[in-house]
């Protein structure tokens, strides 16, 4: 459970059809809250990218990103819940 409240989170307000992201383990809640999805947990495991069942962004692992860093920057979403 510790380990899930510490994922990093992200979001595609912008709209974007590929955020590019720094780790393989993440929260997707959609659009920055009050406007938010279910906060769901996605694991690429091995893969390279992954879509949110619930908003379609398609994540894409990029290894030259920290864990909590996003490209476009804006998808990261720093707040924690």
């Amino acid at each position: 459970m510790l380990q899930m409240e510490l994922s990093p989170t992200f979001h595609n307000e912008v709209g974007v059809p590929i955020v590019r992201i720094g780790c393989r383990e993440f929260k997707c809640i959609g659009d920055k809250p009050p406007q938010d999805h279910p906060h769901i947990y996605l694991k690429m495991g091995d893969a390279s990218e992954i879509v949110c069942p619930y908003c379609s962004t398609l994540f894409r692992f990029d290894p030259s990103l920290g864990a909590h860093e996003a490209d476009p920057a804006d998808c990261a979403y720093g707040d924690r819940d």
